[in-house]
């Protein structure tokens, strides 16, 4: 007789099956759709999002989240104002927006304390009701974010079983992120001389320091520039990245 599964093989059992139906699974989403849902049944939360944001130009470049009934009374203009505003105090969000090469593990407590961060405008302009956040950030460019967040009200902590689920399954999700921009973009045949510039733009360089990295003229570089952005569709330097690198890996080819 075959003896019963313990608690723990049933929990990396359920690990497993969530991160085969979202390989198996056709959305076309970037990440796959049904991730944030059985994130949520594994590390349960009030709501769960994923999002790439752009820091310097504010642009979200990519969003989703687990229904929430009360969105309405924690969303909007005005706390996006108090993030924007306040950010500097968000310090789980500080390090979130650090270059990190693999995939990070963190709760805002690991930051401060809950007693800290009621008395911060942070949490009165944009964090209330939540007072416990998980995040598990993937690598991405210099000056923008991709993370994994889990929100709860409940002031107690995420605990060492729930963190360590998001630690197991942290590099996973940056595997299937990879796979999933991978399908969904078609390749991009840009010149070697335009993906150099856009290896460089990907680092956070400015004209001036691609032009002495590559030795060539900053006109040069603004050339290869609009080149760039006319063959891949786009009018800016942060939607060229997105469209190239959707990952820390280079998908165009040289022609």
């Amino acid at each position: 007789m075959t003896p019963p599964f313990t608690t723990a093989e049933v929990h990396l059992r359920r690990m497993a099956d969530l991160l085969e139906e979202a390989r198996q699974g056709a959305s076309d989403a970037v990440p796959p759709e049904s991730l944030l849902l059985g994130l949520q049944r594994l590390v349960p939360c009030d709501c769960a999002c994923f999002s790439e944001l752009d820091v310097p130009t504010r642009i979200h470049v990519n969003e989703q989240e687990t229904p929430y009934d009360d969105w309405g009374d924690v969303g909007g203009d005005a706390t996006l104002e108090g993030y924007w505003r306040w950010r500097h105090q968000h310090l789980q969000c500080v390090e979130v927006a650090r270059v990190h090469t693999s995939p990070q593990v963190t709760q805002l407590t690991d930051f401060m304390s809950l007693r800290e961060l009621m008395r911060l405008p942070i949490y009165t302009e944009h964090l209330r009701p939540f007072k416990c956040i998980a995040a598990v950030a993937l690598p991405t460019a210099p000056g923008r974010t991709r993370v994994y967040q889990f929100f709860r009200k409940d002031p107690k902590p995420f605990n060492d079983h729930e963190m360590t689920t998001l630690g197991l399954l942290a590099p996973h999700l940056y595997a299937l992120y990879q796979e999933a921009a991978l399908r969904r973009r078609s390749p991009v045949r840009l010149t070697r001389r335009e993906l150099d510039v856009l290896r460089c733009v990907a680092r956070g360089m400015s004209t001036p320091q691609i032009a002495e990295q590559l030795v060539v003229s900053t006109s040069t570089v603004r050339k290869h520039l609009e080149n760039a952005f006319d063959r891949l569709g786009v009018s800016s330097r942060v939607a060229a990245v997105a469209r190239v690198f959707p990952e820390a890996g280079a998908e165009a080819e040289a022609v």
